[in-house]
């Protein structure tokens, strides 16, 4: 085995590089280091040295990458996590060792998961924090520079296909509508069409899945608000003739409010599955196979819920 080169290498020096290669700005990835900017900058220096090319220039949008710049970060985005267990260990104990998995979600899949992961999970998982921050535009850019480990979010054929998915569990649709409201136990796909809605901006500002499910028979509702968070499009029914369309099992933590009730969707309005996101440079790291493994076994736990 020929590694000549390898032993002249300092390889902290990628470490810096791909971070760096990811904020594109040596204060924030000064910061993210634990170094001073000097001392990147001066990393950045002894990195061109060893290559040969400036692997970063800088524009008026921060810096980015060269050809062989993005050659090596493609690279060391496969070789480091892998390096790094090599050095830590080939399993993960979320009861010793520490972690910090950073996970985006929309306010339905926190509300249905971060329960059960608080009450299954961690009460053996001791050393282990879940970091769930708000769905958001730019979450799989986010992922693909390791800014997130895993993302949550609905099958609604929006996921980048250089990424890797699986669902966790199944979900059904209801309608919420005013207590008061005449509105059948059960909508007819003319009762639906004739309403006004409350929807939900998720991906983009839309609210996917019902809006595929409709343009796919060649109808589109009427949505008169558009509000970011389920919670929000249920209580945004009360006193009103609007209905929500939304996810069953966050519903029915609501169902005993009095200004509310649910009614069956259209038979149209079907169901849909819940996935689990992350890139595929983490597919043999143990703490995100333990971390996968955790978020597997709380959907498929649900699966017994689900009516």
């Amino acid at each position: 085995m020929r590694i000549t080169q390898l032993r002249q290498a300092d390889l902290n020096l990628l470490v810096v590089f791909t971070v760096l290669a990811e904020e594109r700005n040596v204060s924030r990835a000064a910061t993210r280091l634990l170094l001073s900017q000097p001392a990147v900058s001066r990393a950045l220096q002894r990195l061109r040295d060893m290559f040969h090319d400036d692997l970063l220039v800088r524009t008026s949008k921060g810096y980015e990458t060269t050809a062989q710049g993005q050659r090596l970060l493609q690279e060391l985005e496969v070789m480091l996590p892998k390096l790094d267990r090599l050095l830590s260990g080939s399993s993960f104990d979320p009861a010793l060792e520490q972690a910090t998995f950073r996970i985006a979600a929309t306010d339905n899949a926190a509300s249905v998961l971060a329960p059960v992961l608080c009450r299954d999970v961690l009460p053996t998982a001791k050393k282990v924090m879940f970091d769930f921050s708000a769905w958001r535009d730019g979450v799989f850019d986010d992922l693909d520079h390791g800014r997130l480990d895993l993302v949550l979010n609905a099958e609604d054929g929006f996921v980048p296909s250089h990424l890797q998915a699986e669902a966790i569990y199944e979900e059904d649709f209801v309608c919420v509508v005013a207590a008061e409201a005449e509105y059948p136990r059960r909508l007819s796909l003319k009762q639906y069409l004739e309403a006004e809605h409350v929807g939900v901006g998720i991906f983009g500002g839309r609210q996917t899945i019902p809006e595929r499910r409709l343009g796919a028979a060649g109808h589109k509702r009427r949505t008169v608000i558009q509000v970011p968070y389920f919670s929000t499009a249920i209580r945004s029914v009360v006193g009103t003739e609007l209905i929500a369309t939304v996810p069953k099992r966050l519903a029915m933590g609501d169902a005993h409010h009095p200004g509310i009730r649910l009614v069956k969707p259209p038979p149209e309005m079907t169901g849909y599955r819940y996935m689990m996101i992350w890139h595929p440079r983490v597919n043999t790291d143990a703490a995100h196979a333990w971390l996968r493994s955790a978020m597997r076994s709380v959907g498929h736990g649900l699966g017994s819920q689900k009516a």
